[in-house]
């Protein structure tokens, strides 16, 4: 197919990489240092509960349930800015790569995108978000978090239906705003970079390794699907804990001490979420074929791009 340069991404990319480093750096040496100040009178009243509660100290537990209330309500907004500009930090550093490789290298000139395609997609994201802000269980780890969730295995049945590049976006954007709307909006720039690789392995595995199509055997198909399955989520039980300590650590500043112990965390509730998502996601794209293929809404991928025959 006939290739042609084009600079749109990498203008839009390299204008919003620079704007977002800057409202990155100023967020994060205004509400959040704020946010970290808060956090210290968060911790500290949460340990006068447990002293209370212990009965080694006295006071007033519904005094300082309110004022816990509230300095969660004021930390995580204080968050919020400093987080929001490393999501697009991130967004925007991936669109100045693509944008500078279709610059270099050109681009496919192809038929407009297919409307069920963006339609699965949309409705991907929109379970990866489901998935994991409303079917998650939360562990409190010091002054931090995690979970465990069902949002993985929507992520990895994305890239399952759509291909790495369409279900990788769909996992990442669903699970971004998943993050960003509770309490865990500090993790969305990770998350967002961690779910599109998911992506990416995952159809990578099914569509250009083992070449997935509909006419392949059901035996065929269950060994691929686990196969790619387990590729995508093996690498998030390994990237998970490390990235997210390097992150927690230098980005957003937390101990090394605490963010060793959420690592540790993040591990076990990791290798949890990972086995739940190749057994759900399996089990649900082997069940969607047959009807996908039925009504024709099944998305047949070219065994060496990342678009459909």
């Amino acid at each position: 197919m006939e290739k042609k340069k084009s600079y749109g991404i990498l203008i839009v990319g390299t204008v919003l990489l620079i704007v977002s480093i800057i409202f990155t750096l100023y967020t994060y040496h205004t509400s959040y240092q704020e946010s970290v100040a808060v956090g210290e009178s968060l911790n500290a009243v949460k340990e006068q509960i447990k002293a209370i509660e212990a009965g080694t100290a006295t006071g007033d537990l519904e005094d300082l349930a309110a004022k816990k209330l509230f300095y969660s309500a004021e930390k995580l907004r204080l968050e919020r800015p400093y987080s929001y500009g490393l999501t697009v930090l991130f967004v925007s550093i991936m669109l100045a790569i693509k944008g500078l490789y279709n610059a270099l290298i050109g681009v496919t000139i192809a038929q407009k995108t297919n409307i069920n395609r963006l339609a699965q997609a949309g409705l991907l994201a929109a379970l990866c978000y489901i998935g994991f802000a409303f079917f998650k269980i939360d562990i409190p780890v010091g002054p931090e978090k995690t979970a465990f969730h069902f949002g993985n295995v929507f992520c990895v049945l994305a890239a399952l239906l759509l291909g790495g590049y369409w279900g990788g976006l769909a996992g990442a954007i669903g699970m971004t705003i998943g993050d960003l709307t509770t309490s865990y909006v500090t993790s969305a720039p990770k998350t967002f970079l961690l779910k599109l690789c998911i992506g990416l392995i995952v159809g990578f595995v099914a569509h250009k390794l083992f070449k997935l199509t509909k006419e392949h055997s059901a035996k065929y198909v269950t060994g691929v699907t686990i196969a790619a399955s387990a590729c995508g989520m093996a690498f998030n039980i390994v990237a998970d804990p490390v990235v997210g300590y390097f992150y927690k650590t230098y980005l957003l500043g937390v101990p090394q001490s605490v963010s060793s112990m959420l690592a540790k965390m993040a591990a076990l509730t990791t290798s949890v979420n990972a086995v739940i998502a190749v057994i759900a996601a399996s089990l649900f794209y082997i069940a969607l074929r047959p009807a996908l293929k039925k009504s024709g809404l099944f998305v047949q991928l070219c065994p060496d791009t990342d678009k459909e025959d």
